[in-house]
């Protein structure tokens, strides 16, 4: 077939016409569809709600180290718990920090402690002139917002199939003032992507110019497969045991959460860190807090067990949201294969899909299906700065509408695409 750069502008005047009609038809329909961001659906909550009863009388609210749970105290997660998030962050129980029910606090307080205090005798990065920190793209929103907020200069890498482009990485650490990176590692936020084993040892062993570079590690959907049979789902390299092997123990920082696992805003958040980040941490929380939500902990640890509960769990989840996928990339093949005006990602797990439109049409794409009644992550939003460069990725959330809403909100979105790749090409 033709693609649609290839067609005369009679054609696509013709193809413009017909596309202003569709479109009209959706926006007459007044929809309200909301693919912003990436919620489990309701009936994936659903699941968890038996854990709500495990923790329901005086006798039941005791740890296994005899501590009564409905008091203070156990500053960095009940021992059950540490081993249960453990098994999410690939580490040992002892290097294992349990928080409150946000991995996203965590790393904000992360990036806080080093720019005040400054990390293992280093100098605090707030005294220094400059700090930058290596942003692969398209990536989270919210690594951005973090280190927005502190003033650090964002610096794109590339995200490559295997992982940030390593050749770009290790011409950057070269500068001083590069103090670290955000890596979503496995089932990237949003390409869906996974490191591969090479990425994560030059990670672990690259020259950095500043001593205290940091790998800040969110794994946030190391255990969110969308496939049940093990031989299909991806498999990460322990960014930990890397950085030992390579003589730098102390350059990462592993987060993880129950967010979208159990309840989001409700879950429980754990990091993992070499023996001497840990004691520095706990060196500072000890000042911060006397401790998170321990029966909230016991809950967790009793519902899901260890990682073998966990991957139960999550079991149960694929096979809600598998078909969700599964849709969104039957109807981009389907609508826009044979247009040449698009590309997507397919991936094995996580919570999105990444989608790159004709260069400068991104924005005009979520504006137009903001307007027939489907709201999507704003244009830009998976680059720093919300600056995209080329305005043409756009990240696809399938998990929270229900099926025949999601292929409604499907339906509006790849017309979009069509008119706004149309757009262009009269344009030019």
């Amino acid at each position: 077939m033709t693609t649609y750069s290839e067609l005369p502008k009679k054609e696509l005047l013709d193809l413009k016409a017909a596309l202003d009609k569709e479109y009209a038809e959706h926006k007459a329909k007044g929809l309200s569809l909301n693919m912003a961001r990436g919620k489990p659906a309701a009936a994936q909550l659903d699941l968890s709600m038996p854990m709500l009863d495990l923790v329901n009388a005086e006798s039941a609210c005791v740890s296994e180290n005899g501590t009564d749970l409905r008091n203070y105290g156990i500053l960095d997660g009940i021992p059950e718990c540490k081993r249960l998030m453990a098994s999410m962050l690939d580490d040992d129980p002892e290097n294992v920090i349990v928080f409150g029910n946000s991995s996203l606090t965590i790393m904000y307080d992360s990036i806080m402690r080093f720019m005040v205090f400054g990390t293992q005798g280093y100098t605090p990065w707030s005294k220094l002139d400059t700090v930058k920190f290596l942003c692969p793209v398209p990536g989270y929103d919210r690594h951005f917002a973090i280190t927005e907020r502190f003033g650090i200069e964002m610096v794109n890498v590339p995200l490559l199939e295997d992982g940030p482009d390593m050749d770009v990485v290790e011409e950057l650490v070269k500068d001083a003032a590069v103090k670290g990176i955000w890596c979503v590692p496995k089932y990237a936020n949003p390409s869906g992507i996974t490191y591969s084993d090479e990425v994560v040892r030059r990670l672990a062993s690259m020259e950095c110019a500043a001593e205290d570079f940091k790998i800040m590690w969110d794994n946030a959907y190391c255990v969110h497969h969308l496939n049940a049979d093990t031989a299909e789902q991806d498999q990460l390299l322990d960014i930990g045991k890397a950085c030992v092997e390579a003589g730098n123990p102390n350059r990462y920082y592993k987060f993880a959460s129950t967010s979208k696992v159990t309840f989001p805003g409700a879950g429980v958040a754990a990091m993992a860190a070499s023996p001497a980040n840990i004691d520095e941490v706990r060196s500072h929380i000890t000042i911060q807090m006397i401790g998170h939500d321990k029966l909230n902990q016991l809950r967790h640890a009793l519902f899901l067990r260890d990682g073998e509960g966990i991957a139960e769990h999550m079991q149960k989840h694929a096979a809600l949201i598998a078909p969700k996928f599964e849709l969104v990339v039957k109807m981009l093949e389907e609508g826009l294969g044979d247009t040449g005006c698009a590309s997507w990602t397919n991936p094995r797990g996580g919570y999105f899909i990444s989608f790159d439109g004709l260069e400068g049409t991104a924005k005009r794409i979520v504006g137009l299906a903001k307007e027939a009644g489907v709201t999507m992550t704003g244009a830009g939003a998976t680059y720093p700065y919300k600056r995209d460069p080329k305005d043409s990725n756009i990240r696809i959330a399938p998990t929270l509408p229900p099926l025949a809403e999601l292929e409604q909100a499907m339906e509006v979105f790849i017309c979009c695409v069509k008119l706004a790749s149309v757009e262009k090409l009269l344009e030019v």
